[in-house]
């Protein structure tokens, strides 16, 4: 066998060629083989020992008489939790007192601290309700959908621009944000909140047309659908380069690897992105699996939808020359500089000058703010039809085929794939991995994730759920329940939440309620045993509940909150808050900022305001899903670490004091919370460096 062909078999096995100095005969055939060997490819579970590829089966609820700590019990969570510490001889932590379980539910449900009326009113209520009675007024609040889709924004990538060089703005990007918020706080069903996200476009194809027997009102069933169809702005959130503009075929590349990593990590918990220039090396997932679930996404394309009426865009027509009017002062000002440019103006020509610039000033403020016909919907910006940002369908005749590219190099393209589910999940799950093909793939991938017995949806959100109220996760990488993943500390547990969150129609709600409710999360943080720290200092088998530090923007609502300014209002383009100088020097042109006009909207809510907003040292990087925060650790002034201060713990900010805002705030927060807190900036500037 010469050299040449040896490479060239090694190259079409999309294995590495071994060295020219050992490339004999030999040493070729046993690559060849162990390439063969190790890229087969795998299209069965049977051939697959990974514990999140079972479907979770609902295990027998431990028997609390038989616990020590079976006094304790208040549900199946406990059973489970306390079983597994009277297992390893570990001693629970004692409940919490009441103080400190009103402001972790505050926290933990709005992120927001409780008043002291508030505190009082709970501490001097001992009925045996009291506790759920508080949980449930928290989840009926409606800034519980802001504390709880800013953790789900996490996973999903939000911001609102591109980032890199030139950070090109999402102007849309605000709408699936107020639709992530509105679906948490009605309780959406998770199985639904997928399949919107995923296919709502094809699930639920609609638009707005009006029905004459209903006049200018658009049915509450299009509505729905129009919100369904909005989740699918979950694809439009990406990070997005310039210049590949430049090359059509590859920012559609970069767009479905986007599509496909983003939907593997968040909706299945698996790194498929591992499998983009060879086979996943620890999971079973092939490289044709990847490009395959690409190809589920290759006649989809970005595309923005008008959110007016018939009537209203008749309007919009109708008012359209207040727009050319505006241009026409504009047109008549440059014609002026242009006549006047290189000399000093005369009084008479200042006089004209000024004519001018109020012509333009006149006509932009009459231009209307919106639509004349009901529902008299408001306009986006300067008289702009309001669109929302979704997936919709490329024409059938402009689709390419999707090829496996040879270790994912775009100019290196292999063999033709069609649309496919993971070939190892799809035989899990009993069905065929065929997927209908350019249009209507989608739709059946959100079917598919959302069966009740799929071996991962349930697992992975029940995890993501548990993550967010205890710091971590049953399994550890929420993003990873492969090979290279954490194993889950409690897997019975796992399986239990999982078959009881399908069991209650999907309910994230019911969830919180299970979870908040048992005595596990009710334990107190600030219980030591010499003994549990030596067996289990991690905590994995929680004796204690976790310490947590408050992230940034719990912190900076809370600030605001305690001092009187917090702005509640809701919904709306981003809010954008004036830097100063020094933060405003990251931006690479000022005019990236245009600073929202009502200064009480610069104290909003962490989730409103334009991202970066916080400039905090652990705010999550927003180009890939956020499995978890990575907290750093400050020190406080007496030198010792405080990076896990607990939120419950009543402390406020104070010059020498155990918890400095200052270590981690921005000058306008030190500026707005007095001279007396020391401190420098650590702002980092742009929303995705």
């Amino acid at each position: 066998m010469r050299l040449p062909r040896c490479r060239r078999i090694a190259r079409r096995l999309n294995v590495r060629p071994l060295p020219r100095a050992a490339a004999r005969p030999t040493f070729c055939l046993i690559a060849v083989l162990i390439a063969l060997s190790g890229n087969a490819s795998i299209s069965r579970a049977d051939d697959v020992d990974l514990w999140s590829l079972n479907k979770p089966s609902r295990p027998a609820v431990p028997d609390a008489s038989t616990l020590a700590g079976g006094d304790r019990v208040r549900n199946p969570i406990d059973a489970f939790v306390f079983r597994a510490l009277e297992e390893r001889g570990l001693a629970a932590a004692p409940p919490a007192d009441r103080q400190t379980l009103v402001r972790r539910a505050y926290f933990d449900l709005l992120g927001l601290p409780p008043t002291p009326e508030q505190v009082e009113a709970f501490v001097s209520d001992t009925s045996d309700d009291a506790w759920p009675r508080l949980i449930d007024e928290l989840l009926a609040s409606p800034h519980y959908g802001e504390r709880w889709g800013r953790h789900w924004l996490d996973v999903a990538r939000y911001a609102d621009s591109g980032g890199y060089e030139t950070d090109i703005y999402y102007r849309n990007a605000w709408r699936y944000r107020d639709y992530v918020i509105k679906s948490f706080n009605d309780d959406k069903p998770y199985d639904r909140f997928v399949q919107e996200q995923i296919a709502g476009d094809e699930l639920w194809p609609d638009n707005l047309d009006l029905d004459p027997k209903h006049v200018y009102q658009v049915s509450e069933e299009k509505r729905r659908h129009l919100e369904a169809r909005t989740g699918t702005g979950f694809y439009a959130l990406g990070p997005q380069v310039h210049e590949s503009g430049l090359d059509a075929t590859k920012l559609k590349y970069e767009t479905l690897t986007d599509w496909a990593d983003t939907t593997g990590s968040v909706f299945l918990g698996l790194t498929v992105g591992c499998a983009r220039c060879h086979d996943h090396k620890f999971d079973p997932i092939s490289q044709h699996d990847y490009f395959a679930l690409q190809a589920a996404f290759v006649g989809s394309t970005e595309t923005e939808v008008p959110l007016f009426t018939a009537m209203e865009v008749a309007d919009w027509k109708q008012s359209y020359p207040r727009v050319v009017a505006v241009d026409e002062a504009r047109r008549a000002y440059r014609l002026f500089e242009n006549q006047t440019a290189g000399r000093e103006l005369t009084a008479e020509e200042n006089g004209r000058k000024q004519q001018l610039l109020a012509a333009i000033g006149s006509a932009v403020l009459a231009v209307p703010d919106r639509a004349g016909s009901a529902p008299n919907s408001p306009y986006d910006g300067l008289m702009e039809v309001p669109t929302v940002s979704v997936l919709g369908h490329e024409r059938p005749e402009l689709v390419k085929p999707v090829h496996i590219l040879y270790r994912g190099n775009l100019n290196e393209p292999g063999e033709r794939v069609d649309a496919a589910l993971p070939a190892v999940l799809a035989d899990v799950t009993g069905r065929s991995a065929e997927l209908p093909g350019a249009s209507g793939s989608r739709k059946q991938l959100a079917l598919w994730l959302t069966e009740p017995e799929h071996p991962l949806t349930a697992r992975v959100m029940v995890n993501r759920i548990w993550h967010w109220h205890f710091g971590r996760g049953i399994v550890a990488t929420p993003n990873d329940f492969g090979e290279m993943g954490q194993p889950p500390s409690h897997p019975e547990l796992l399986d239990w939440l999982a078959t009881e969150f399908v069991d209650q129609g999907w309910s994230i709600k019911q969830m919180h309620r299970l979870i908040m409710l048992s005595s596990t999360y009710r334990m107190s943080s600030r219980f030591h045993s010499e003994e549990n720290a030596a067996s289990d200092p991690d905590n994995s088998y929680l004796w204690r509940m976790r310490r947590r530090r408050l992230e940034a923007e719990a912190l900076w609502d809370s600030v605001h909150s305690a001092a009187g300014t917090l702005n509640l209002e809701m919904g709306g383009r981003p809010v954008v808050p004036p830097l100063a100088e020094d933060e405003i020097a990251a931006l690479r042109e000022r005019w990236h900022w245009p600073i929202t006009a009502d200064p009480a909207a610069h104290a909003s809510r962490h989730v409103h305001p334009r991202a970066p907003k916080l400039p905090f040292s652990d705010v999550r990087s927003v180009r890939r899903t956020g499995d978890k925060r990575e907290l750093s650790i400050t020190r406080r002034h007496d030198g010792r670490a405080s990076g896990t201060v607990e939120p419950e713990q009543p402390q406020r900010p104070q010059t020498g004091g155990t918890f400095c805002v200052a270590s981690f705030a921005r000058p306008a927060m030190i500026r707005a919370l007095g001279s007396n807190v020391p401190g420098k900036s650590r702002w980092h500037g742009r929303k995705r460096s």
